[in-house]
């Protein structure tokens, strides 16, 4: 390199043709910052990236008018506030030239390498795949940045930066896009900068996309805090001189901000407290920077000296730090004439994991140090992102899953051993068991809090101690996915299901094909391989699990597909059976034999419940496999509208479990009357589900009782006890 390269950053020559004015206008400014910690060398490559991206965005301009090589800049620019490596810087010039310009990833490995290659990429939507609908494709976008950045977490910083410039430009957009974009910056990235520590940067995406998407509640907003605001200077001032004077005296050395609430902070904690304005804003904070951890609690004393404490309102996240490695010990006080006093102390060090968060101590030097609590607890987090993407079922679900845990209000709960777990609020005992391992939540049976057994349902709370006990052979219960509330929990429950319901469905679909073949006189096995190959191929099948699990769902009928596997190859296959060959063949087919235990791909209705014991009919419902009906129900009845969907069921010879039926009671109404009817229901032992009044009035009460039996005589035996039941007027089962 000459020596005059040495001597500007922005001099010497490149490889792609510079054009020197947007050189200048654009990359200069950007220039003079990265010279302050990164070499010549570095800049000189970061420019090349530069040209190469000017003349991949020639001719292309934002909605404001400028060259489109001013956004990518810019958010070079953010990152380098923020020290990035050269990389990085790279990739941000250039994270748009893959999807907005007709450069291949190829040239850019070529001339960058595989690194900014991978980064770009990461960055960049999936443009060329169809979606059926907006929301799908955002959800396959957002799925693929997050495996990006599970791989290598810079792809998310450039992705934040490149948001935050975007919403500072984002007047130039229409309302309608202006609001969008504000809702998912609100509801995806500040929580994701939240979680990764980079407090600086989601404040101001806080601010700007509550004034996009709250334009008059900002407005009003702001000017109640200008008109409020009065002597509040001079009141923050006489704050932040008490404290100097009282570290003075104490000789402690320490760097003390007293400031205001921003905007964003305090509609929140007014919407979320159901507050008055009044009462949010009426709320000034201190951060006292010290040297060590040791004199952050001495300072502590030294605050709680000066003005006395609220009770109940202190948090020590230096010896428990928040999910993204934040450090600090948070307190509540009693300032001058009674105004609330927020103090946060922290060392130097945490104040700059608490602006920068992950970036702040960076993952990548050379020297590949594994880094601080900020690191560790951020890579925690991406490996679990890994496990909850493989075993989404669709890119939706796994938005929806990351979406739920990027907002915990945290609770801290202790193993027997001592170690801390963190789940956020409202976790249950089956939550603690996911987070220890999935092993342990998949065979969890029951649990103690403090030492006492517990539901599993039981939602835990700061300081507990729980103990899960497991059992080999027990597997995830559906109902847990109603009380379950971290991503790890749900995910693996529902991987679970989907992988039993399967199984359950191609055995399914194994005895209806079966019973479909036989009505032609055909074993399954005598089929003609070379046809079965030729239909799975032509609907697209892999296998013949994949065409056995879609007749299992309802999602094929086995008549159509018995008939076209008998078909010699000339005929052209059909999608749809005719209605009279259905019923036909269903009528001439032996019963599908049902015991009930068959789980989630035999379902019974819930608008008649049948119990062993009853007449049924079986409905082929699309994606849930068989509903059972009883034969007299109103919706059985309907057996012409689709008649290939209806086929002939019955009960095995000993039907084991517990099934819901209901019964409809008419009692007078009278004080303890339901509780002498549960009573009489738990004598004959059976389990009371739900309990509906259907109508009241000063004299008769009906009441309709959803219960659990095992067959009709169960049924016949607590309809009698209940009948004898004083004040019981008529009992019938509807």
């Amino acid at each position: 390199m000459s020596e005059a390269s040495a001597k500007s950053p922005i001099s010497g020559a490149s490889n792609f043709g510079a054009p020197a004015a947007e050189v200048e206008v654009f990359f200069a400014p950007l220039a003079e910052r990265l010279a302050q910690y990164i070499d010549p060398e570095g800049i000189q490559h970061i420019k090349d990236a530069f040209v190469f991206g000017a003349n991949a965005h020639v001719g292309q301009a934002r909605k404001s008018g400028e060259p489109y090589i001013s956004h990518p800049v810019a958010v070079a620019e953010i990152l380098a506030g923020l020290h990035m490596d050269e990389a990085t810087l790279v990739a941000a010039i250039l994270h748009d030239v893959i999807e907005d310009t007709a450069v291949a990833r190829e040239e850019i490995v070529q001339h960058f390498g595989e690194e900014v290659a991978r980064l770009v990429d990461g960055v960049s939507k999936l443009t060329q795949i169809r979606f059926k609908s907006k929301a799908e494709a955002q959800a396959a976008n957002f799925r693929k940045m997050m495996m990006a950045m599970v791989e290598d977490v810079r792809v998310i910083l450039i992705k934040l930066a490149d948001r935050l410039h975007n919403m500072r430009t984002l007047g130039v957009m229409r309302p309608d896009k202006r609001r969008r974009i504000a809702r998912e910056t609100l509801d995806i990235y500040t929580p994701i900068a939240s979680r990764l520590g980079l407090n600086a940067l989601r404040h101001e995406l806080e601010d700007m996309g509550f004034a996009a998407l709250y334009p008059a509640r900002y407005r009003v907003l702001t000017e109640a805090v200008r008109k409020a605001r009065g002597n509040r200077k001079e009141v923050v001032a006489g704050i932040e001189e008490r404290f100097i004077q009282r570290f003075a005296d104490e000789r402690l050395r320490a760097s003390i901000d007293a400031r205001e609430k921003r905007p964003y902070s305090i509609y929140r904690k007014m919407a979320q407290k159901h507050l008055s304005f009044k009462d949010v804003f009426d709320v000034f904070a201190v951060r006292i920077v010290v040297g060590s951890v040791d004199e952050c609690y001495r300072a502590l004393g030294i605050v709680h000296n000066l003005y006395k404490p609220l009770p109940g309102r202190f948090k020590d996240y230096i010896a428990i730090p928040k999910a993204n490695g934040y450090q600090s010990l948070h307190t509540i006080l009693f300032g001058p004439h009674g105004i609330p006093l927020e103090v946060q102390i922290r060392t130097a060090e945490m104040h700059q994991f608490a602006e920068s968060g992950i970036a702040a101590h960076w993952l990548y030097k050379a020297n590949h140090d594994q880094g601080t609590v900020t690191q560790a607890r951020a890579r925690e987090w991406l490996r679990d992102l890994l496990e909850i993407q493989q075993k989404a079922g669709n890119p939706q679900e796994f938005l929806e899953s990351v979406k739920v845990d990027l907002f915990p209000d945290e609770v801290y709960v202790f193993t027997p051993m001592g170690e801390i777990i963190e789940l956020p609020r409202r976790a249950t005992a089956v939550d603690f068991a996911y987070a220890i391992h999935t092993d342990v939540g998949n065979t969890c049976v029951s649990c103690k809090i403090d030492r006492r057994f517990a539901p599993l349902s039981t939602p835990v709370e700061n300081g507990q101690t729980v103990e899960i006990i497991t059992a080999s052979g027990a597997e995830p219960n559906p109902n847990w996915l109603s009380f379950v509330v971290t991503a790890k929990a749900r995910a693996n429950i529902r991987s679970y299901l989907k992988n039993l319901q399967d199984a359950e469905a191609i055995k399914l679909g194994h005895r209806l094909l079966t019973k479909a073949l036989s009505v032609e006189s055909v074993e399954f096995e005598d089929v003609q391989t070379d046809r079965l190959n030729q239909l799975l191929a032509e609907y697209h099948y892999e296998g013949l699990s994949d065409l056995l699990r879609d007749i299992g769902l309802g999602n094929r009928m086995a008549p159509l597909v018995a008939r076209l596997l008998l078909l010699d190859g000339t005929t052209e296959p059909v999608d749809t059976e005719g209605p009279a060959r259905a019923a036909t063949i269903n009528a001439a087919n032996s019963p599908i034999i049902i015991s009930g235990t068959e789980g989630l791909v035999v379902d019974f209705a819930k608008c008649c419940h049948p119990i062993p014991g009853d007449g049924v009919v079986g409905f082929l419902s699309t994606g849930r496999g068989i509903v059972v009906h009883r034969r007299d129900c109103s919706n059985a009845a309907d057996v012409g509208a689709h008649p290939e969907r209806w086929l002939a069921v019955n009960w095995a010879s000993e039907p084991t479990g517990e099934y819901q039926a209901q019964i409809v009671i008419h009692a007078k109404n009278v004080r303890g009357g339901l509780a002498r009817i549960a009573a009489s229901v738990a004598e004959t032992g059976a389990d009371i589900d739900d309990v509906r009044f259907d109508d009241r009035d000063v004299n008769l009460t009906i009441i309709t009782v959803t219960l659990r039996v095992s067959n009709r005589v169960h049924l016949a035996r607590v309809m009698r006890r209940v009948k004898q039941v004083t004040d019981v007027v008529k009992v019938v089962r509807p």
